[in-house]
């Protein structure tokens, strides 16, 4: 099975990651307040869950701007390219597989731009899963000759 998969979806997908990183502080401060729960946490624990976010925040930018500036590299079908892109599938596979199994138990404020919000982003993190997943596949044919 021979197929490629275009620069510019791999450019798409490093975009929306981005957008994900510079918005994901104001979904945390005004959709769920987070900011407000974290300062009920003993400060040891309010350190960590800040710097976990911000691990999120520049994981999501970083996987971006990879995809932006090195959209022909991730294809090169070698044994790098399979880790890179197995690491990236990895991360949205398990965010949107997250999203799926614990997100729905939870309120989102019921506000439109909110809810329009959540299916958007969801859409942006199915995206990312796929992109890299199919870079995975695409980099192992190659690189295994399948």
């Amino acid at each position: 099975m021979k197929f490629n998969i275009p620069n510019w979806l791999i450019i798409i997908g490093g975009i929306g990651q981005i957008f994900t990183a510079l918005i994901y502080p104001y979904i945390r401060h005004r959709v769920f307040d987070w900011y407000t729960d974290v300062k009920q946490l003993k400060p040891l624990n309010q350190e960590i869950a800040k710097t976990y976010g911000r691990y999120i925040q520049g994981l999501n930018f970083s996987f971006g701007l990879i995809a932006i500036v090195l959209p022909t590299q991730l294809k090169e079908q070698s044994a790098l390219a399979i880790a890179i892109t197995g690491l990236i599938a990895a991360y949205w596979i398990g965010k949107v597989a997250t999203q799926i199994a614990y997100y729905p138990m939870y309120e989102i404020p019921k506000k439109k731009i909110f809810k329009i919000g959540s299916y958007f982003m969801n859409c942006l993190f199915t995206l990312f899963a796929v992109v890299y997943t199919l870079l995975v596949l695409y980099n192992s044919i190659g690189f295994f000759n399948i």
